[in-house]
C-alpha cells in the first residue's frame, strides 16, 4: 500500500512536471486571428519588377563608394548587413564626418513600405534610393560626375544594358536597380514567422505572451502603431522623445505636412530583426530593448504634443521582460552576403 502511495505521488508529480514544462517552452498554436501577421509576397511596381540582373546591379551599386560625392561612401556605408542594415550609432554620420540629426533607419522589409524616411518625404522605394545619394550632408553626389564615372566602366554599361534594355545609365535606372536590390533584404523566416506557418516549437511560451501583450489594446497596444503584417502603420506618430536643449527640436513630419499634430512626429519603423538594430528612436536615445518598452511604460518623456496612442501602461516587471523576449522572435536567420566584385 505504501509502495503503491508513493508510486502514484511520483507519478502525478512527473504528469505535472511535464505539462508544466510544455507550458514554458512552447507557444500555443497560433490563431486564425494571428495569421494576419503574415508577410505577402514582396511587392513591386509594374515599372520594375525584379529580375537577377536588376538584382545584381543594384547590389553592386549599392556597395559602390563611387556613388558618392567623394568616392569614400556607399549607401552600405550607413546600411551595415553585419549591423543590421543600419550602423550601430545613435544617430548618422555623413559628409564630411559630420554628426547628423536623425539615426540611421534599416533597409530590412522596406518594400513593403508605403512611407519612407524618418519624415516621410519619399513616396516610393526608387525615390528613396536618390535621397541620401543627393543630400549635400549625406553622401553629397553629384551626378553628373557619379554618371559618367560609371559610364567609362564597360561593365557597368553591360550591366545596365542587361537589366535595363535601351534605358541607359541614368538616374532613373540607379534608383530602381537600387531598389530592386533592396526588396530583396528581406526577414521573414524569424521565430514569429515560423510560429505562424505551423512550427509549434519556434516560440516560447515567454515571447508568446509577449506577442499577446503587444497585441491588446488593453494593455501594451504596441500593435495600435505597429500594426500587421510589417509591425508598422506607415504613419506618424509624436511618440515623447524628450528634447534636447532649447526650441522645438526636430519637428520631423511637420516639416513635409503642416499640421499641429505633426509637430515631432515620426514614421512608425518596422520591428522585424529589430534586436540587431541597436540603439532605438530616431535619435538614438533608447540603448536596449528595455529602454524601449520602459519608455512606452512610462507614457514617453516630452508630453507637449504627444500622440493620443502614447499612454502610461501597467506593465508588470514579467510583463516588460515578456515584451522584450517576444520582439527578440523578430530575429531571423543570419543570412551570409558576400560583397560583390564591383565592375572596374
Amino acid at each position: 500500500m505504501g509502495r503503491f502511495v508513493i508510486n502514484a505521488t511520483l507519478t502525478a508529480c512527473l504528469c505535472a512536471f511535464s505539462i508544466s514544462s510544455f507550458a514554458v517552452d512552447y507557444a500555443p498554436a497560433p490563431t486564425a486571428a494571428d495569421k494576419a501577421w503574415k508577410l505577402p509576397a514582396v511587392p513591386m511596381p509594374a515599372d520594375n519588377v525584379s529580375t537577377s540582373a536588376r538584382v545584381e546591379l543594384g547590389q553592386a551599386l549599392f556597395f559602390d563608394p563611387r556613388m558618392s560625392g567623394n568616392g569614400a561612401m556607399s549607401c552600405a556605408t550607413c546600411h551595415n548587413p553585419s549591423l543590421g542594415w543600419s550602423d550601430g550609432l545613435k544617430t548618422a554620420v555623413g559628409w564630411g564626418g559630420q554628426i547628423l540629426g536623425r539615426a540611421t533607419p534599416t533597409v530590412l522589409n522596406t518594400a513593403y513600405n508605403t512611407q519612407f524616411m524618418w519624415d516621410g518625404r519619399k513616396k516610393s522605394l526608387e525615390d528613396q534610393a536618390l535621397g541620401p545619394m543627393k543630400a549635400p550632408q549625406e553622401m553629397n553626389t553629384d551626378f553628373a560626375v557619379s554618371l559618367g564615372r560609371l559610364r567609362s566602366v564597360p561593365a557597368y554599361v553591360a550591366m545596365f544594358e542587361k537589366a535595363y534594355p535601351g534605358e541607359g545609365v541614368t538616374e532613373d535606372t540607379v534608383a530602381k536597380a537600387i531598389a530592386a536590390f533592396e526588396r530583396t533584404v528581406i526577414v521573414n523566416d524569424s521565430p514569429f514567422d515560423r510560429w505562424l506557418d505551423g512550427d509549434k516549437n519556434a516560440m516560447t511560451a515567454q515571447q508568446w505572451r509577449g506577442f499577446k501583450i503587444f497585441t491588446d489594446a488593453g494593455k501594451g497596444n504596441c500593435a495600435g502603431c505597429h500594426s500587421a503584417p510589417n509591425f508598422t502603420d506607415n504613419g506618424f506618430h509624436n511618440i515623447g522623445i524628450a528634447k534636447k536643449g532649447d526650441g522645438e527640436g526636430d519637428l520631423g513630419r511637420f516639416s513635409i505636412r503642416k499640421v499641429s499634430s505633426m509637430k515631432g512626429a515620426f514614421k512608425t519603423p518596422g520591428l522585424r530583426d529589430i534586436d540587431l538594430t541597436a540603439p532605438y528612436f530616431r535619435d538614438g536615445s533608447a540603448a536596449t530593448l528595455k529602454d524601449v518598452v520602459e519608455h512606452y511604460a512610462r507614457g514617453g518623456d516630452d508630453k507637449s504634443n504627444l500622440s493620443a496612442s502614447i499612454k502610461p501602461l501597467n506593465l508588470s516587471e514579467q510583463d516588460k521582460g515578456d515584451l522584450v523576449a517576444f520582439m527578440k522572435a523578430l530575429t531571423g536567420k543570419r543570412k551570409t552576403l558576400s560583397v560583390p566584385q564591383l565592375p572596374q
